[in-house]
């Protein structure tokens, strides 16, 4: 599996500071942005010089992406699609966890939409992607997991602000409404964008408080 660098992993990264990679390493657009903007340089090694500094460095890259399973699921409406995806996920270096629908045989999309939500929210995968045919259905069942916060993202705009404004932890996509490049765009940017805190800390602990308040009821 070729390592990934996104933009999420130049966090644990400090100003100016450096980032080692080997040749083979895939690094997005927007990590290549966050790194001129921070002034990260990416320092090219070999391999064996890499993989003998990687249990000393906190921010190694292959440890991050271990941590970084993502959950996959639809329904049979969304079923091409999710193949279609598993096949860039696993390009950029994602392990995937694959919640079905196996064929396009009909199925209930709340029964895939809340598998992906129980494995975000019980610490099995980091996050999750269900598509469905509109997306709508499914972005309604995961959100009655609790801890789960899924965004519908129809393109760049939705996917990045999902991610820096509301920490969104599952993404919903209507197949049968995007085209597949679409698709890989959304997801590659949803991925690689990290939840900006600050203020948006502030309004997604309301949401929190909301889920906590009402589960009391």
């Amino acid at each position: 599996m070729k390592p990934l660098i996104t933009a999420a992993d130049l966090q644990r990264i400090p100003q100016n500071g450096e980032l080692p990679v080997t040749d083979d390493t895939i690094i997005t657009p927007l990590a290549r942005e966050e790194a001129e903007r921070r002034g990260i340089n990416f320092r090219m090694t070999s391999h064996s010089e890499h993989q003998t500094s990687a249990g000393a460095k906190a921010n190694d890259i292959s440890s991050l992406q271990s941590a970084r399973i993502v959950a996959i699921g639809s329904d049979h409406g969304g079923f091409e699609l999710k193949e279609q995806l598993k096949g860039y996920l696993r390009d950029w270096g994602y392990p995937l966890l694959d919640l079905g629908t196996n064929s396009v045989e009909p199925v209930d999309y709340p029964d895939y939409a809340e598998a992906v939500g129980n494995a975000v929210t019980s610490g099995k995968a980091w996050l999750g992607i269900v598509l469905d045919s509109a997306g709508i259905g499914s972005a309604i069942a995961a959100n009655k997991v609790p801890g789960v916060r899924a965004a519908l993202c129809y393109d760049r705009a939705t996917a990045r602000n999902s991610r820096e404004h509301n920490d969104a932890n599952v993404l919903t996509l209507g197949a049968k409404l995007i085209v597949p490049e679409a698709a890989r765009e959304i997801v590659a940017l949803w991925l690689a964008t990290p939840f900006a805190s600050g203020r948006h800390q502030r309004r997604v602990d309301k949401i929190i408080a909301i889920e906590e308040r009402s589960g009391k009821r």
